[in-house]
């Protein structure tokens, strides 16, 4: 039953952002730099809140734009309803809805959709990762210089010592790819498929990462922070790779050799 709401939730959320774009809808700006927010973020925020209570209305509810609905259960449903936003705001189709179920401060289940390029990723705790029901697992790279990346960049953190700019400077000197997909759900998913080998960023937020820290978890691959702690989305580092280049990033993201 919690993964059929789990599922229902995103499917319909990913409903709502599809017959939406390139529409025309309200778009405000946050706090912040580019921090935008567009009605089709609320109205899939709703959604999703919807139809969790339906089926859980004592469950506590951790939601990007609304915050916190706090309750005393055991179980937290943590929510990006649309990942992505600026891209979405733009028409460009990477972006998604990211829900992630933690029960007793552990993760235990996660779905990310994107319905552009109709693409289901679902994570269960001991259970492994799945794209469209098919697993998926990391890739098996073990040499950095030949990986390809995946980073985000928080304008708030650029200049730094060893901020975004500098690691991305350090690593295209060394001549390997960094993207920015512009979603970090979807960076998660895509190195939990074996599409990127990692994917690193100063900060974050909870509803950015529970689902997708969980996919790479399940795929096999490893996830910490920048001090090579044991990663929690309530902290704002992270580094997740397919494991065998994870000390050798994690070197470079803190200015080793």
């Amino acid at each position: 039953m919690l993964k059929t709401t789990l599922l229902e939730a995103a499917e319909a959320a990913g409903t709502i952002m599809r017959d939406s774009f390139n529409g025309t809808f309200k778009i405000s700006n946050k706090e912040g730099i580019n921090n935008l927010v567009t009605e089709i973020d609320h109205a899939s925020e709703k959604a999703i809140i919807d139809i969790i209570k339906k089926n859980y209305p004592d469950h506590f509810i951790l939601s990007e734009e609304i915050g916190e609905l706090v309750t005393d259960s055991a179980y937290k449903w943590i929510i990006d309803p649309l990942d992505g936003t600026v891209n979405y705001a733009n028409g460009i189709p990477i972006c998604c809805v990211s829900i992630g179920i933690e029960h007793e401060g552990k993760m235990i289940l996660g779905a990310v959709y994107n319905p552009f390029l109709n693409e289901l990723f679902v994570a269960e705790k001991g259970r492994g990762a799945t794209l469209n029901n098919k697993p998926v697992r990391v890739s098996s790279k073990s040499d950095l210089g030949s990986s390809c990346l995946v980073t985000g960049f928080p304008y708030s953190l650029l200049d730094e010592p060893n901020g975004p700019l500098d690691v991305f400077n350090t690593l295209i000197r060394q001549g390997i790819p960094v993207r920015r997909l512009g979603s970090a759900a979807i960076d998660l998913c895509w190195v939990a498929a074996g599409r990127f080998d990692g994917f690193y960023e100063h900060r974050l937020h909870a509803w950015d990462s529970a689902a997708g820290f969980l996919m790479v978890e399940e795929a096999g691959g490893k996830i910490t922070d920048f001090s090579n702690n044991y990663y929690s989305p309530y902290q704002p580092q992270i580094l997740a790779t397919n494991g065998k280049i994870h000390d050798a990033l994690l070197a470079g993201i803190n200015g080793r050799k």
